[in-house]
């Protein structure tokens, strides 16, 4: 079981049944959060400079004490919510509870292992998708090489599952198929 230990706080330790896979960002996104980070620092550093510089010498004080205390919400908050996007943003297959976990920063999701149909790898498109009995499906964002081991990770809970490749030469009746 792998362990993380921190001076300051007790050894982490990680559910061993259940497989992460990290959610895979474009390079523009990568670009678009560090930017987006580099405003929210700018904007707590040019807030921060105006209390100190200015305090409330204005006319209107409640005013000024209002705009400051939202600037330092509004940038530590957008601060919080893309080191979240980058730290939480992962699929994991849970063995113990038979289910699938998106998680996209704060936001997190269950899908139940047993409610999936079909897993279909789409090599025209590239795409990994999980469609479930009731027609409703999700499209697998991660690393290229870990398709297999997430479909594998999947039909070791569910064998029954239909999982199928979908080739670029493919037409739609030669599809390689396994179960």
């Amino acid at each position: 079981m792998p362990q993380i230990a921190l001076p300051f706080a007790p050894p982490l330790v990680y559910n061993s049944a259940m497989k992460i896979f990290k959610y895979k960002f474009t390079r523009l996104i990568y670009i678009l959060i560090a930017v987006i980070l580099a405003l929210s620092v700018a904007g707590f550093a040019i807030t921060l400079w105006q209390v100190i510089d200015f305090g409330l010498d204005t006319a209107n004080p409640t005013f000024t004490v209002i705009r400051y205390i939202l600037m330092f919400i509004v940038t530590v908050a957008l601060f919080v919510i893309l080191i979240s996007l980058l730290i939480s943003s992962y699929y994991a297959v849970d063995e113990k509870s038979k289910s699938i976990i998106t998680s996209f920063g704060f936001i997190k999701s269950r899908y139940d292992i047993e409610n999936i149909d079909a897993v279909t790898l789409d090599r025209k498109t590239n795409k990994l998708t999980v469609v479930f009995k009731d027609e409703k499906f999700i499209v697998i964002v991660v690393k290229e090489e870990w398709y297999e081991e997430f479909v594998q990770a999947i039909l070791d809970i569910n064998p029954r599952i239909e999982y199928s490749i979908n080739s670029k030469m493919s037409t739609g009746e030669d599809n390689e198929k396994k179960s």
